[in-house]
């Protein structure tokens, strides 16, 4: 507990800093100085994670991320830290987020200046069409984009629904998309307090090609994704895991007021 204290304190009081650093660097004209102010404040994340939490990373499969042209890296979401982890992996990384962020202000004018594309949390056309329309951007830069298909935070062990939004940008930039399977919820788990020392791991899967139908592709990727992330649990030091919940479909509040607003 002293030391998810400490590494808590550490995380919030830190990412405030960045956050402004962040504004100042976003009022200068290019991206290279917020990208690499970016790039600084997920390595010594990562550091802490280590040092304070007692969390080691380990990252593999980058061989099965192309290097030439746009790349969609399609993720398992189960905490802020594997965003971090992410992050760290390059030097320039868009990403689809929720409009939940923009309350932030300091976040928001980051979140502009990065390109990253933020969709309505709703859904539906208008959050299909904000994405094309902002990804248009992304795309001729050639750069990669980061996108969590399950559109929350889940449950270590657990998975949300699958959004098509994925196969739709992938249509859009006709480009492969990487599967990306993680157990770092079993260390830091969503939002909890409470972190728990051990080995965690991410890990870059085979990428599925463009071409494929919506139905058949949603299947491929959330079977990688979910297969994978399952196989890199660690039974032998649980963490946040509940072996119980393990393959279990669960919804959070705002997914399931989605599917009441459908009904």
């Amino acid at each position: 507990m002293v030391r998810s204290t400490l590494f808590n304190l550490f995380f919030y009081a830190v990412t405030a800093l960045y956050a402004v650093i962040g504004v100042v660097f976003s009022l200068v004209p290019g991206r290279k100085l917020l990208m690499s102010s970016l790039r600084h404040y997920t390595k010594l994340m990562r550091w802490a994670m280590r040092v304070i939490a007692g969390i080691k990373v380990e990252v593999t499969g980058h061989a099965n991320v192309p290097t030439d042209g746009p790349v969609i890296l399609a993720a398992k979401h189960q905490s802020y830290g594997d965003g971090l982890i992410m992050f760290h992996q390059f030097d320039d990384l868009s990403f689809v987020t929720g409009d939940h962020l923009e309350k932030f202000w300091l976040i928001k004018v980051i979140l502009a200046k990065m390109n990253a594309i933020v969709v309505e949390s709703c859904g539906g056309p208008a959050t299909r069409a904000r994405m094309a329309e902002v990804s248009k951007t992304v795309r001729e830069q050639g750069r990669r984009i980061l996108i969590y298909p399950e559109g929350h935070l889940s449950q270590v062990g657990t998975h949300h629904p699958y959004k098509k939004g994925v196969w739709h940008m992938q249509e859009d930039f006709n480009c492969p998309v990487v599967p990306v399977a993680t157990n770092l919820g079993q260390r830091w788990n969503m939002t909890d307090w409470v972190k728990h020392p051990g080995l965690a791991k991410l890990e870059f899967l085979a990428p599925i090609p463009p071409g494929l139908g919506k139905d058949e592709f949603m299947v491929i990727l959330q079977d990688r994704i979910e297969t994978r992330s399952i196989e890199l649990l660690d039974l032998d030091n649980l963490g946040a895991l509940d072996p119980a919940k393990i393959g279990k479909m669960e919804l959070n509040s705002v997914a399931q007021d989605r599917i009441n607003r459908k009904v």
